[in-house]
């Protein structure tokens, strides 16, 4: 990829959660990662040291906030705090998982709003503007007083199930409140789209309650923003086997495999699980999962990256 700006001033980090990544982006850019060392004290406090010159110039860390969330997102912060007072012109925070999204409302009284406190918290730290993929729920973005850019992974799923080219597809959205991304994919992929209408019982249990749509005989197409403990996928995939399926693909922009993931997923009789390169996999994924794919959103990012130091449009990625 040929730079038109001034590589010379686009600077590139990666924090310890998305070192390959940031790798893959940067590969994709053709330009060298930024140099910087991250280590920690005896007591556990993070300290971050920048081995490159960033002064005046247009600097991007990445780093997603996924688990161990509370360090990762703390890691970010100094980074951007250590960008900030060597000068850096101007600091983007690239963050392809962010963790704390879901708790974007007061669902029930006394109970915080984190995903406003983090964005409170990296614009204190000294961003100027951050870079994100999928988020839980689209009205973060103004949770921020900066300017946000908005990914979605769609276009690479979506690219991906349409060489699989599943025989007689219909898209099944987990819940009612993913419907929007469903109906991303659905218009993407020209299937039909079915819902799921799901209940939370705690905070890491839902069950699938109903299914609006027909899936007799049809191969199932599942799109989610994330898989965390896969209860919701898993129980949504059991319906649609009790309604008829013939085969289910499950795809998922954040493969964040927290809890008992990996054994329901292992459980759901999936045809194939594919998620992104957003959170790096933990050990042992892989291995365990069968029928299992990771895409890679390094050159989507890498694009955002590449347009936003640029001053180019970031939208026109997703125009049709």
């Amino acid at each position: 990829m040929d730079m038109t700006g001034d590589v010379g001033d686009l600077k590139i980090f990666g924090g310890t959660a998305s070192t390959e990544l940031t790798d893959r982006i940067c590969e994709y850019l053709n330009v060298e990662r930024g140099k910087a060392v991250t280590s920690s004290f005896p007591d556990g406090e993070t300290l971050v040291k920048l081995e490159s010159d960033v002064r005046g110039k247009d600097c991007f860390v990445v780093q997603s906030t996924s688990p161990p969330c509370n360090d990762n997102l703390m890691e970010l912060l100094i980074f951007i705090d250590c960008l900030r007072r060597a000068s850096a012109q101007r600091i983007t925070a690239v963050i392809p998982y962010y963790g704390y999204a879901r708790q974007d409302r007061k669902a029930e009284g006394r109970t915080p709003i984190t995903a406003k406190l983090v964005a409170n918290m990296l614009t204190t730290a000294g961003a100027d503007r951050a870079l994100t993929m999928n988020l839980h729920a689209d009205q973060i973005q103004g949770f921020f007083d900066i300017p946000v850019d908005h990914l979605t992974a769609a276009p690479v799923l979506a690219r991906h199930f349409l060489k699989r080219d599943p025989e007689n597809p219909v898209l099944v959205s987990p819940d009612i409140g993913n419907i929007k991304f469903g109906g991303d994919f659905s218009r993407r992929l020209g299937s039909e789209l079915a819902v799921i209408h799901k209940r939370r019982i705690t905070g890491d249990s839902t069950v699938a309650v109903t299914m609006v749509g027909n899936v007799k005989g049809k191969s199932v197409l599942m799109f989610d923003d994330m898989i965390t403990t896969a209860g919701t996928v898993c129980d949504a995939a059991k319906l649609v086997r009790e309604n008829g399926a013939k085969a289910i693909f499950v795809g998922a922009t954040h493969g964040v495999f927290a809890g008992p993931a990996i054994d329901r997923l292992l459980a759901a009789d999936l045809d194939e699980i594919v998620v992104t390169d957003t959170v790096a996999l933990k050990p042992g994924v892989r291995e365990r999962l069968k029928h299992f794919t990771v895409l890679s959103v390094a050159g989507l990012i890498g694009e955002a990256i590449k347009r936003i130091h640029e001053h180019k449009s970031v939208s026109a990625l997703f125009e049709p």
